[in-house]
């Protein structure tokens, strides 16, 4: 055996992580090419287990390509190389993969959150980790990709993955028939395809958190305004997978206790829910009339103990449409309270007269 073999042999018994650890305990700081010479690897082989001992939290990487140094956490020049990188970009494999721990790498390794209120890393934290669960448990893709940045006054997070599609997701576990029904089951909340593992509550509150608030999958984004009140679908060139964008100011006033109260329960249940009306139209009508119609607002609303039925946008309603609605489901499921909003006169009336039948039926 060559002395260079026979050399090469107890490297590879050597404790690389451990070698990393104590070059940067003698000298304060490394690098992958001073580990790349010491041991004989190559510099793509070394990098892995300086970017495992990244992630773990046991250094911390400072400047960036050939540049880049390592140190430890408690270095005096973590936190002023902190303060100038406000981006982080990263492809993760999924399998094995914890929100949480990502969460805690992303605020390690950047200035990101550096005199964020502790409202806002609270809101970031909840939506970033919500919709990176989302990613692991439901993409069913190999990989996710990462951003996060801070720019303008405002933090924005970007989860896109290379999986099946959340509308088609939703299209094959729930029997539905068109991306359009998985949209507006989505919006429901309390949808989910593995309900013994997930409520289905969490795009349902991260996008009330969010200023802006994006989901592009299939053919279709939708768009939630928060700053408006408002929200759009709309036709996009077919996206792989799925993409998640979600943007708050950093002194968003925004608060989770708040926005959780106003949808649960006393037991902290998840309980409420709003109905745009006007996202169940088709051909441009502004009109609802059918007891179908009707069918499809409704379908999976018997989890909610509060419901409101939001009828901006919306020109008139008919009598089998508000019946169906007012009387015969709310007497089949009557602990549940429906809430009109944003209704005409026309629409009252005809809320009235369903409501009135209901009342008499109960005589």
């Amino acid at each position: 055996m060559s002395i260079l073999k026979a050399v090469n042999n107890n490297i590879i018994k050597m404790d690389i992580k451990g070698l990393i650890l104590s070059e940067i305990k003698e000298k304060g700081e490394t690098t992958v090419a001073q580990i790349s010479k010491k041991t004989g690897f190559s510099r793509a082989y070394i990098h892995r287990f300086f970017q495992s001992l990244t992630e773990e939290g046991l250094i911390v990487k400072i400047g960036h390509a050939n540049r880049a140094r390592y140190v430890l956490p408690e270095n005096s020049a973590v936190k002023k190389a902190k303060l100038d990188i406000l981006s982080f970009n990263r492809m993760f494999p999924i399998k094995g993969l914890e929100e949480d721990k990502v969460f805690d790498l992303i605020k390690l390794e950047t200035g990101i959150f550096e005199n964020v209120s502790e409202n806002t890393v609270g809101v970031v934290e909840y939506a970033f980790t919500e919709m990176l669960n989302n990613a692991i448990e439901h993409s069913h893709s190999d990989k996710v990709k990462v951003s996060v940045k801070r720019e303008c006054g405002l933090i924005r997070f970007d989860i896109v993955d290379l999986g099946v599609g959340i509308f088609e997701n939703l299209i094959h576990s729930r029997h539905l028939t068109s991306v359009e029904e998985a949209i507006q089951d989505l919006l429901k909340g309390k949808q989910t395809t593995a309900p013994e593992e997930h409520s289905g509550e969490g795009i349902f509150f991260t996008r009330r958190i969010a200023d802006t608030f994006v989901i592009k999958s299939s053919q279709k984004r939708l768009f939630f305004d928060n700053a408006k009140n408002d929200f759009t679908v709309s036709s996009i060139k077919p996206v792989l997978g799925t993409k998640i964008t979600f943007v708050v100011s950093e002194d968003s006033r925004r608060n989770l206790t708040e926005v959780f109260k106003k949808y649960t329960n006393e037991s902290f249940e998840f309980s409420a829910t709003e109905v745009t009306v006007k996202l169940y139209q088709s051909g441009g009508s502004r009109s609802f009339v059918s007891r179908s119609q009707a069918h499809r607002i409704l379908y999976g609303l018997e989890k909610f103990r509060k419901i409101t039925l939001d009828f901006f946008g919306v020109a008139m309603i008919g009598q089998g449409f508000a019946d169906e609605i007012f009387r015969v489901w709310k007497n089949k499921y009557p602990e549940t309270e429906i809430i009109s909003l944003n209704d005409n006169e026309d629409i009252r009336f005809m809320i009235s007269r369903a409501k009135e039948k209901l009342a008499q039926a109960e005589l």
